[in-house]
């Protein structure tokens, strides 16, 4: 039986990754650590939570005796744990530093002197970058970091690719355009907006709202790092993207209209320090080498989120509660 550490379970993408192995590997053992910080949410797998090939470990991957005891027993070691929300990484950068940095060398070293099957780190489009209005991000496109969130992922990065050239690590890197879809933390655009709007509020629009960004399903995202896992050649880097640009705006108005809103609920507020223009992925490599592929339209996969949001108002109102209480 084939073992995966998957690190940063109860996250959103990380959760919703879980559910996809499970259902397409029920043979596989599933070790989920998570450390339940204010976007790790345990209510992100209620429905599997008693599988008996599934285990949950509530720790951090800064506690190097618990990330070695773990690896110990796994044969792969994905790693989705992160810091993400670009405004906290500017009003406080030292946890992005030490969960995104210090965490992922952890898992490198333990993985390096255990000798694990595979490590795959997931990571972003943003360690690229901006870029103007034509163009996409390759796989060779240079690092270059514009917040103290994509610096701290490009950091780790560096890391995966210097304990793979270095030390043989058998390490895979992804890097992918921005996700949506069910249990994302209400923090991010559309579940924010969403939930903005259920509580009869406005909705907040960095600058002219018209920063361009590449989405992509988050169970899309999920059988690409699959693939990659599996398939994937070791030490190499796989960009995932949907190839669905859209501005701010647009998104902003997508949400208005599927829930009766008009202009009205905008309010335009000051653009964040170093917000980068325009995301936009090449995903040529993974689809032409390992034949991956989006299956679900932006079209489908919007009202399927917006949906969700709509029919788990009881999630949503878990999250506000919780989010109330750790700034109580």
């Amino acid at each position: 039986m084939t073992t995966l550490l998957v690190t940063g379970g109860a996250g959103f993408i990380g959760s919703c990754f879980i559910r996809h192995e499970i259902k397409k590997h029920p043979n596989y053992k599933i070790i989920n650590l998570d450390s339940l910080t204010y976007c790790g949410n345990i209510e992100n797998l209620k429905d599997i939570e008693n599988s008996p090939n599934y285990k949950f470990i509530h720790g951090n991957i800064c506690d190097k005796k618990l990330v070695r005891e773990l690896i110990e027993e796994s044969d792969c070691v994905i790693n989705f744990a992160a810091e993400s929300h670009v405004d906290n990484s500017i009003k406080n950068p030292e946890i992005f530093i030490e969960t995104n940095v210090q965490g992922t060398l952890n898992l490198l070293q333990a993985s390096k002197e255990i000798g694990v099957e595979r490590y795959l780190q997931v990571s972003t489009d943003e360690v690229y970058g901006t870029l103007g209005e034509t163009g996409y991000f390759y796989e060779t496109t240079p690092l270059s970091p514009n917040s103290p969130y994509s610096a701290s992922k490009a950091s780790a990065d560096m890391l995966v690719r210097a304990y793979h050239e270095t030390f043989g690590v058998p390490t895979l890197n992804t890097r992918c355009s921005n996700n949506y879809g069910p249990y994302q933390y209400p923090e991010k655009l559309i579940p924010f907006f969403i939930s903005q709007l259920l509580k009869g509020e406005k909705v907040p629009v960095y600058g002219d709202g018209l920063n361009v960004r590449d989405w992509l399903y988050v169970y899309d995202h999920c059988e690409a790092i699959d693939i990659v896992l599996h398939k994937g050649v070791v030490g190499e880097i796989y960009n995932i993207g949907g190839h669905n640009e859209k501005t701010n705006l647009e998104i902003t108005h997508l949400i208005l209209n599927a829930m009766g809103k008009d202009e009205s609920s905008i309010i335009y507020v000051k653009d964040r320090p170093g917000h980068d223009k325009r995301y936009a992925i090449s995903n040529d490599k993974i689809t032409s080498k390992l034949g991956w592929k989006p299956k679900i339209s932006f079209e489908e996969g919007i009202r399927m989120t917006i949906e969700w949001y709509l029919n788990n108002p009881l999630w949503i109102k878990n999250i506000e509660k919780k989010r109330t209480n750790l700034t109580a």
